[in-house]
């Protein structure tokens, strides 16, 4: 009895273990229909994303974006990459170091794109739109960026002409008309001016202070230059300073000093009188 028992146990598994078996093949069939199914409602599709979509910085920093590139096509894809940055400013793609303007991208991989923007010079504080795309055969994917320029320090010193040289007698005071220029896009407060001259020169300023100058605003400063009694001739540096609490610029000068004309008669004069004592002496005691 025990034996028929176990007969028919194993039997039924057996049984079981073959339906099992039969019906294996139609599981794998209905998940495989099932996946497909899913896979036209949900078809793989591209991306182009951007860790940080807004950036903040000065207007002479450059704006770094990360971007990835991810081609979900079945097929090799050749992607332009294309950027509508506002007017004056510059833009390139880099990936892995190299500047690029396309790439080729197989099916399934993602590639990491930096892209790096420079304003204007000439721009303004505010928050920029910048359009970005990757452009395919198949594919069109937008990416839409912000920049936000801040403000910045900037500040030019120079002459009218743009001449940064003259000439000085020994003992004499020169006036040098200086122009100095706001080129940031931001005010700049209590500009001072100052002078590095050689040793026991002097200058001063007309006027020494400016309270207030406005990005692009420029304003003309008087600087006299006063040189000592018995300079040597030759080249001097003298080099002007403009500065506030948060930009400063600089122009060196260069100063040639001549001698006086009184000097140079004194000068004769004195070498005249040497020669006299010299004759002198010559015929007074050469006789003897």
């Amino acid at each position: 009895m025990v034996a028929k028992f176990l007969y028919s146990a194993r039997q039924n598994d057996l049984r079981s273990w073959f339906q099992s078996l039969c019906f294996f093949p139609v599981f794998i069939v209905v998940f495989a229909s099932s996946l497909q199914a899913q896979q036209r409602i949900n078809p793989p599709t591209s991306t182009f994303t951007a860790r940080l979509i807004n950036i903040e910085a000065a207007a002479k920093d450059p704006f770094r974006f990360s971007t990835s590139l991810h081609n979900g096509t079945g097929a090799t894809q050749i992607y332009e990459l294309r950027v509508a940055a506002p007017q004056g400013w510059m833009a390139l793609f880099r990936t892995e170091g190299t500047q690029v303007a396309a790439l080729k991208l197989d099916s399934g991989k993602t590639q990491e794109i930096s892209l790096e923007l420079t304003a204007s010079p000439t721009a303004k504080p505010g928050k920029y739109s910048v359009p970005v795309s990757a452009v395919s055969g198949t594919d069109s994917l937008r990416l839409d960026l912000e920049a936000v320029v801040k403000g910045n320090y900037s500040l030019e010193l120079s002459t009218p002409s743009g001449r940064l040289s003259d000439d000085i007698t020994e003992g004499r005071s020169k006036a040098i008309q200086l122009v100095v220029k706001n080129t940031g896009t931001l005010p700049l407060n209590d500009l001072e001016f100052s002078s590095q001259t050689p040793t026991q020169w002097s200058a001063t300023f007309d006027p020494a202070k400016i309270e207030r100058l406005d990005p692009g605003d420029s304003r003309e400063i008087k600087a006299t230059l006063n040189v000592p009694d018995k300079t040597i001739a030759g080249d001097y540096m003298t080099t002007f300073t403009a500065k506030d609490s948060n930009t400063n610029a600089s122009a060196v000068f260069r100063m040639t000093v001549k001698t006086s004309l009184l000097s140079g008669w004194i000068g004769i004069l004195v070498i005249l009188a040497g020669l006299w004592v010299v004759y002198y002496l010559i015929r007074k005691y050469g006789r003897r």
